[in-house]
C-alpha cells in the first residue's frame, strides 16, 4: 500500500490557488499544486510537500502516455507524470504507477 509523506516546505511564501499558474493535481481529499518538480498542499496554515511513498501499479492501464496523448504533463522530480482520471500516472519498470 502506498502512503503519503507530508513534510513542511519551509519558507514557502507563494500562495497556491486557482489562477496561481501552477497545475492543480487532485489527490484524495485535497488539491496539490505542482511547483518546482514537487507537489505542494496547504496544511495547518503552511505548505507541505505532498509526495507518495512506494509504488502502486495502475493495473490494466492500456493507454500510453507521452507527447500529444491529451493528458496534462506534470514535472515531478526527475520524471514527468501525466494527469489522468483524477490522479497521476508515472512510467515505472514497464508499467504505469498510480501516484
Amino acid at each position: 500500500m502506498t502512503t503519503t509523506q507530508h513534510h513542511e516546505h519551509a519558507a514557502h511564501t507563494h500562495a497556491h490557488g486557482p489562477g496561481c499558474g501552477h497545475t492543480e493535481v487532485p489527490h484524495g481529499d485535497h488539491l496539490d499544486y505542482a511547483h518546482d518538480g514537487h507537489l505542494h498542499r496547504e496544511h495547518g496554515g503552511h505548505w507541505d510537500e505532498c509526495e507518495p511513498t512506494g509504488h502502486a501499479t495502475h493495473a490494466a492501464h492500456e493507454h500510453r502516455h507521452g507527447e500529444g496523448c491529451g493528458h496534462a504533463r506534470v514535472a515531478h522530480g526527475d520524471h514527468v507524470d501525466y494527469l489522468h482520471d483524477g490522479h497521476r500516472h508515472a512510467a515505472h519498470d514497464g508499467h504505469w504507477d498510480d501516484h
